[in-house]
């Protein structure tokens, strides 16, 4: 699948711009008209719930080139299906970067699939934003200089506040972890010895998958063997559902935590069914448009009218929507501050350059940070609970950094 945003050329316009089009022939992916960039989604293959966030970035970027661009100029956002293969996020990755010849890429979803370009993009000097994945990896400097975090809080954080949380109410909690076997899952556990030390090797027992097996039964009747009493499951939709499934129905009830990126209710909540889900704790850092809390809220009100235009056919309770139209205003912002100069290393200086920038669908108190030392957008979450129709959010903000 190929979604591409392509902005009118109007020639008439070409004497009167040709000094900025002079400057722009300095930059890549750039016209005085236009500046194209790239990313890969999952529109196919096992995680394909996730292609809504590149729907969504293209209908968001759609809506400001009817609205005349950013400084004068249309985004060209050309989004390719990658099937959530490593393999084929690289081949799709050189096609954008050699064929099409974009400024940026943005938002790649997957942890592998990001750490599989990263170092073809730097060594093509391509800045590769607001990525979707929130692997606490990419924040290391030396790493992943051209990189930021998505617009999400970072798993290892999360991981953190689950096994501070579970200590609070029980100091002997003993963990069970499901986890998917590679860097987005580690990162789960990584935060859970942060906070364990020692004592994790005796107080966790895990137990991963591969994205391309088809169920999980076997993983989840050995981890309640263990014993534990606190279960967290860092797990893609499909699989996160059939955990609270599988739990529920050999009849284990632990504290249980889930993963922020598959808390949606009409993807994993109501297909492992509602009454599985009753008290599950997560964390979250957007706002929810099904929660009656956000009924009037401006912000919520905005997303919903943008939505109905430019995302049409989009399911409205899918919060993946709401997470594509935070990264694209984060984008928006970057290269609005870029001027007419978006040379890498101008883009590259705006993206790390961020002072509480405030978006309408993040939670009220979280705002968008970034330096030349600091490249995790979002450090703060809140946590929740589901009651079985909805997630309750509760208690202060919180950072696990």
């Amino acid at each position: 699948m190929r979604f591409v945003t392509r902005p009118a050329v109007v020639c008439a316009l070409a004497v009167l711009t040709w000094p900025a089009a002079s400057r722009s022939a300095e930059m890549r992916g750039v016209t005085s008209t236009e500046i194209k960039i790239g990313q890969t989604m999952p529109y196919s293959g096992p995680v394909s719930a996730f292609g809504a966030l590149g729907k969504g970035e293209v209908g968001y970027f759609k809506m400001i080139n009817e609205r005349g661009g950013i400084n004068g100029r249309k985004v060209n956002l050309i989004s390719l299906d990658d099937s959530y293969a490593p393999p084929k996020t690289v081949e799709q990755t050189r096609r954008l970067v050699e064929s099409d010849e974009v400024a940026l890429i943005f938002s790649p979803i997957g942890t592998a699939h990001n750490t599989a370009i990263a170092k073809y993009l730097q060594g093509k000097n391509i800045p590769q934003l607001f990525i979707g994945s929130g692997a606490s990896k990419f924040a290391d400097l030396a790493q992943y200089p051209q990189a930021t975090l998505g617009v999400q809080g970072p798993f290892r954080y999360e991981a953190r506040l689950y096994a501070r949380y579970a200590l609070a109410k029980n100091p002997d909690a003993k963990f069970a972890v499901i986890s998917q076997n590679d860097d987005f899952g580690r990162d789960y556990l990584a935060g859970l010895k942060d906070v364990l030390g020692d004592k994790y090797d005796s107080l966790v027992t895990a137990a991963t998958y591969e994205i391309s097996d088809p169920t999980i039964d076997s993983q989840i009747v050995k981890l309640k063997a263990s014993g534990a009493d606190v279960f967290m499951i860092a797990a893609t939709p499909k699989f996160a559902a059939q955990s609270i499934r599988k739990a529920y129905e050999i009849g284990w009830r632990p504290m249980i935590f889930l993963s922020n990126v598959a808390v949606w209710i009409s993807t994993v909540m109501q297909p492992a069914g509602l009454e599985a889900g009753v008290g599950i704790l997560s964390t979250a850092y957007v706002k929810d448009p099904d929660d009656p809390a956000w009924k009037d809220d401006p912000g919520v009100k905005e997303w919903r009218e943008f939505m109905t235009r430019y995302v049409p056919d989009a399911d409205l309770h899918d919060t993946n929507y709401v997470n594509a139209y935070n990264s694209a205003m984060a984008l928006e912002a970057v290269l609005k501050a870029c001027g007419d100069d978006l040379s890498t290393e101008n883009i590259l200086k705006q993206a790390y350059a961020i002072r509480d920038l405030q978006l309408p669908m993040l939670l009220p108190g979280i705002k968008i940070n970034t330096s030349p030392t600091d490249h995790v957008p979002v450090d703060q979450m809140q946590f929740m609970r589901f009651n079985g129709k909805n997630w309750d959010r509760f208690g202060e903000l919180q950072t696990g950094n």
